[in-house]
């Protein structure tokens, strides 16, 4: 028996490694869109407040 656990914790570990390199393997790139819109509009609105005023 003891055997057997020698065995099965190493391939639980392997398991536990697979998914998680399946997880930091993901994509990613749904919420960078949405961010570089949101940046784009800030240098937007940024670009507006400093391009009328004058002062020091």
């Amino acid at each position: 028996m003891a055997s057997l656990a020698w065995l099965l914790i190493p391939f639980f570990a392997a398991i536990g490694a697979a998914i998680w390199a399946s997880w930091a393997a993901r994509n990613r790139t749904s919420g960078d869109i949405s961010e570089l819109a949101g940046y784009a509009r800030f240098r937007e609105a940024m670009e507006k407040a400093h391009s009328g005023s004058d002062a020091v």
